[in-house]
Parts: structure tokens; sequence; C-alpha cells
């Protein structure tokens, strides 16, 4: 769509907008206009309505949708611009997907810094959400190894930014959902391998002590930790899980293909097949998996970091109202009676998911003005979308957050309020000044008006 893009919808154009939505498919939203991005010199859109840039839709709440604004389709600003082997400095248009980045790299010795748990995500919205994954206690977050990046603004044009020019749009650009103006490229440094495998270890541990005592004991010794946890398990049980750790391969290793091919979930389901029944069993079969309690491999790296990318719409098994997913991260003075407090009201309330991720957070600190990685551990799960039931123990856990001092992931909210908003993120004055005058998103909307 070109100039003059009319900021009222019809019937036509919500058929035409259905494939612009979250991964969570919740809230629904509905951009009056989506306009397409194919090169760098392109001016933005003449119209009256709020902007704001989306990328693959990998985000789970409303921080990349506009509901009744026009929504910047990234997607075909696409291209790998250079890539200086011998440093492994890269720089490509933000459509770029991580995916492409390790087909590229890969093959020379090279890989992300940083990579979250999907690899279909853009070079933009891993920016713009400052995106984090099972290195955090040794590399931080995504915009820690940004170099710089070119921003379209809709009162400045294009500006350069980087830690010695324009530096406080920078660091505001770095997890700043989109708002900022719109990413063109940027430059980020990878980093060198030997084996594109990964040496990796699974443990299986009885509780929540248990956790804290494996991650203290192998944050020292490897590059990759997380933990997936068992969010039903109660007593003496009470955060039991799997506790995966691993460190790129040496160079000797065989190298493994990937395991298992790429599938689909077919259709959107009525109802959601994720219950308390199908949880119950599936998470006692899950944590008993593996005979025995260490189970060590040497793994392809997209089976060690993106398990979930061989099922493609794998969201559509919560059905056609979606899910919400809730991250949150809680200081680490209070890390312990926090995750437990979490745990117990999940479990007591019978809801949850398969997805329940535990991990430590180091002493890393984000330069963005929002990002949301911070010292503390971080507990992220999916609950099927059962309206004022789901709702309230979202509200819940935000209290029980909000008094540990912690924060909610603003890339995986959908409901949180502005009063913990601001006590989440409280540079968000600061942030504030640096937001483009076009640019909006609901999130922004809603969790603003409620300030």
């Amino acid at each position: 769509m070109g100039d003059g893009i009319d900021c009222r919808w019809t019937p036509l154009a919500r058929h035409l907008m259905k494939d612009y939505v979250s991964w969570g498919r919740y809230p629904k939203a509905i951009p009056a206009a989506v306009h397409r991005v194919h090169w760098t010199d392109e001016l933005l859109p003449n119209t009256t309505c709020s902007l704001l840039p989306y990328g693959n839709g990998r985000s789970y709440g409303d921080s990349c949708l506009n509901d009744g604004g026009v929504l910047l389709d990234m997607r075909d600003l696409n291209r790998m611009l250079s890539f200086d082997r011998s440093t492994g400095v890269l720089r490509c248009e933000a459509g770029v997907l991580l995916a492409d980045i390790l087909v590229l790299a890969v093959p020379m010795g090279w890989f992300l810094p940083v990579t979250p748990g999907t690899r279909f995500v853009t070079v933009g919205g891993a920016i713009a959400n400052d995106v984090h994954g099972k290195n955090h206690h040794r590399t931080g977050t995504f915009g820690q190894h940004v170099l710089g990046m070119a921003l379209r603004r809709s009162d400045r044009g294009i500006v350069l930014c980087s830690a010695t020019e324009n530096t406080e749009l920078f660091h505001a650009t770095i997890g700043g959902l989109g708002l900022t103006g719109v990413i063109l490229w940027a430059e980020i440094r990878l980093r060198p391998i030997a084996n594109h495998a990964v040496d990796s270890e699974t443990i299986r541990f009885p509780n929540l002590d248990a956790f804290f005592d494996l991650s203290s004991e192998s944050d020292r010794d490897y590059e990759y930790t997380v933990a997936w946890v068992d969010c039903l398990a109660r007593g003496n049980a009470l955060g039991r899980g799997l506790f995966m750790r691993g460190s790129h391969a040496a160079p000797q290793e065989r190298l493994p293909a990937p395991s298992g091919r790429t599938r689909s979930f077919p259709v959107d389901m009525p109802f959601p097949l994720v219950n308390a029944w199908s949880l119950r069993a599936f998470n006692n079969l899950y944590y008993r998996k593996q005979l025995a309690r260490v189970h060590r491999s040497i793994t392809h790296y997209k089976s060690f970091f993106f398990p979930l990318d061989n099922i493609l719409h794998w969201n559509r098994l919560y059905g056609r109202r979606g899910f919400l997913q809730y991250q949150c991260v809680v200081s680490p003075e209070s890390a312990k009676e926090s995750v437990r407090a979490l745990l117990e009201a999940i479990a007591t309330a019978r809801s949850g998911s398969f997805l329940s991720v535990l991990k430590v957070f180091g002493n890393r600190f984000s330069p963005g003005l929002l990002s949301f990685p911070r010292p503390g551990v971080t507990l992220a799960l999916d609950f099927p979308n059962q309206g004022r039931r789901t709702l309230d123990l979202l509200d819940q856990l935000d209290r029980i957050v909000a008094s540990a001092g912690g924060a909610v992931y603003p890339a995986k909210d959908a409901r949180m309020s502005g009063e913990h908003f601001l006590q989440y993120f409280p540079r968000w004055k600061e942030f504030q000044r640096h937001i483009d005058p076009r640019f909006s998103s609901s999130f922004w909307r809603r969790i603003t008006t409620r300030i």
C-alpha cells in the first residue's frame, strides 16, 4: 500500500490482515493497513495512522501489534550486505532471519553470539526485544553484540547509531520494542566455533534445590545451561525437571545430522490440546524419558537450540483462543523463595504448559533502556487462554514477581498493568524521549493508558 493510507478498516481488510498476528495469537488486533518495505531508501508511508515495524511475528503478546494503525512488514528487507570471515562481523538488513545467518556463517566456522529458542526471528526483532538465550551467564543479550545500526526516523531521516554515535538512541533501540524507528540494517559480531555440534548432557533432578545446585555447578564450566521443569509437580517434587548443559564440541567430534524432519501442525484446533490431564501425562513421561540420571550426547546445533522449530505452527496446539506466555525474572536475593511461590501457584491452579523453562541469568547488564534480562532467575511458561481464570493466575504471579524486585518480559506479555511496567522498567521515562513521534504499538498504548 502506498501514500494516503486510510486508518479505517473494513471486513475485507480484516480478512487480508489475518496473517499479522503475534505467536500467542492473543490479543486480537487488526491493523488498518500493511506497508511492505522492500528497500532501505524507501520513505515512510504517508498516513495519519501510527506506524510499527513487523518482523516474523514471533513476539508472543501485543508488542508486535498495532491495532488500527499501520504495520511495516520488514520481511522483504532480507539481504546480507557484508561478512568479514576473519573477524566474524556481519552486516545485514533487518528482515534477515537468524536461520539465514546460521546457513551463511556456520560452514565458515562462525555462530550467533546469542540465540533465543527459535531461529525464525528477524535481526530487527532480535534487537528490538534484546533477546537472550542459554548462554546469558557467559555472553549476555543479543544487543551486547550489535556494533551499529541504521534507523529510519520520521523526524530525522536515516540515523546511524552505535555505542559511540547517537549513543542514547542506540541504547533506546536495543530492547526498544520497535518504537524508536525502523531498523534498516545492523552490524553484528558473530562468535567463532570449531564444530557446529554441541557436546551436551541432560540431567534429571528431583526438586528446586537440586536445580540451583546444578546451575551453580554448571554455569562455571558450560557455555549453555537451561532447565525444563514440571510445572505441575508439588510437595517434595516441586521444581523437578531436566537440566540441559553443553558447549560447542571439540573439532575432532563427528558432526551429527539434525534429529527428525520438520513437520507442521496441520490445523487450528477448536479447543486447546493442552489441559490439566494432557499436561500431567506429558510431564510424567518427559521427566522419565531417559533411564539414566545423566545422558551425554553430541547433538546437532539445531536439535540443541531449536527443538520446537521441527514443528511448524506448534502454537495451534493451544486452540483458536490462543495462549499467553509468561516470562519473568526475580532477583538473586529472593530467587529460591520466589520461584517456589510461582511454581506453587501454578501447580495449585493446575495450569501451565509443556514448555516450562527455568534458567539463572548471569551478572551481565544489557545495554538497552528497556532490556528485560538482569541478574536473577527467569521462569517462562505458556498458558492456554482460558479467559478470566488465566488472567487471574497471571495477576497472582505478577504480585509475586513485583514483591521480589523482578520484571515481566514485554516481548511475551499481553496483559501486564502500567503500574507494574513502571516498577519493572524504571528507565521508561528516559526511553520515552526517544520514541519516534509517528510510532506506537498496541502494547505501548495499553501500558501507558494505565499509568
